[in-house]
């Protein structure tokens, strides 16, 4: 057994490859090793023999495998240090360059929105974007037979057949979180409902999915003069002009009464939008006084409360501000477009230190 163990420990210290490796174990501890003929052989010796013999070749047995898997252990780091050297990298050479994320015009202008909106005291109130048509049109005394009312202007949710209950819908305003802010918390209140809104249109100006922020003011005093008030500053300081001039037209809403579209007056010259000076005037929102109706359904008495509402489209007031054309490219997931009209990501809008930076 000494002449055995000498012999396979030293060819095995002499092994260049994991192929020789297996070839001596084989050779020595397979089924038809020698150190596996010699261990059948002690069926044929005495008792006494083989308590002899028997510890003797298990020993053998395994210091010959311990010592095939050192080697083979051995033989795979110089393999691995060999890779190393070929494939090796020079931690001191320079980085890629690191590409700062950029946030989309769209979370901007809404984050502008708020921080102004925050100033005059209004808070942010959530809806879901899931409606029943109570909400996103009763509640709103927008009456049956109304246009916006019809599956060419809405999308209505699938229902299975003989499902009786009231039709769920995308929501096409934000306007129904007012009736819930309304339901839980009743009057006073001052709020607006930023988020993003449903119609089925698609155009230079208009996308099937668009952004929306409404605001909602209910008091026992309210009037006209407060809205147009908190519009002169709203613009003010979202167009980051001294001076604004507004006009209010007379105009049809079903949840206001008075309604009014409001235009700003401004100037296109070059091709490039100044506010408050000029003698063109753009529509920016719609508006009026809440209706009765609406003010029911939220469960306030409008015999003792009243108040006025508003809103604008989010998108196209980024439009406005930023110079952007095309509506549709804020949707077209266009990193170069975002790269030329988005905003850095640790640029926070607020009041003191400029919207937009």
């Amino acid at each position: 057994m000494d002449d055995l163990r000498d012999k396979y420990l030293a060819a095995i210290a002499d092994a260049g490859d994991e192929a020789t490796l297996e070839a001596l174990r084989v050779q020595a501890v397979g089924k038809k090793g020698e150190v596996s003929a010699k261990m059948r052989e002690l069926g044929r010796m005495t008792p006494e023999e083989r308590q002899v013999m028997g510890p003797k070749l298990n020993a053998l047995k395994d210091e010959i495998n311990s010592a095939l898997a050192a080697r083979k252990a051995a033989l795979a780091d110089v393999a691995l240090a060999e890779r190393l050297k070929g494939e090796w990298l020079d931690v001191t050479l320079p980085g890629r360059p690191r590409r700062e994320g950029t946030i989309h015009p769209v979370s901007q202008v809404m984050e502008e929105v708020t921080a102004i909106f925050a100033d005059l005291g209004f808070a942010v109130a959530e809806g879901p974007q899931i409606e029943s048509d109570w909400y996103n049109f009763d509640a709103l005394n927008i009456p049956a037979h109304h246009p916006a009312r019809g599956e060419m202007d809405t999308f209505y949710m699938a229902r299975a057949e003989g499902d009786d209950r009231p039709p769920h819908v995308l929501r096409t305003h934000t306007s129904p979180v007012q009736i819930r802010h309304m339901q839980e918390y009743g009057a006073p209140c001052r709020i607006i409902a930023p988020g993003r809104v449903y119609r089925a249109d698609y155009d230079q100006t208009h996308t099937p999915m668009f952004h929306q922020i409404e605001a909602l003011a209910i008091g026992r005093d309210i009037s006209m003069a407060n809205l147009k008030w908190v519009l002169e500053e709203f613009c003010r300081a979202f167009f980051e002009v001294d001076e604004v001039e507004l006009r209010f037209r007379a105009s049809h809403f079903p949840f206001t009464e008075p309604s009014a579209e409001v235009d700003l007056r401004c100037s296109w010259e070059g091709g490039q939008l100044k506010v408050g000076e000029g003698d063109d005037w753009m529509e920016i929102l719609g508006s009026g006084m809440v209706h009765p109706k609406v003010l029911e359904a939220g469960g306030i008495d409008p015999a003792e409360w009243q108040g006025f509402a508003f809103g604008m489209g989010i998108d196209r007031i980024a439009m406005l501000k930023y110079g952007i054309p095309d509506l549709r490219a804020f949707f077209d997931s266009d990193l170069r477009w975002l790269r030329h009209y988005g905003f850095r990501a640790l640029q926070v809008p607020e009041l003191a230190g400029g919207l937009s930076g």
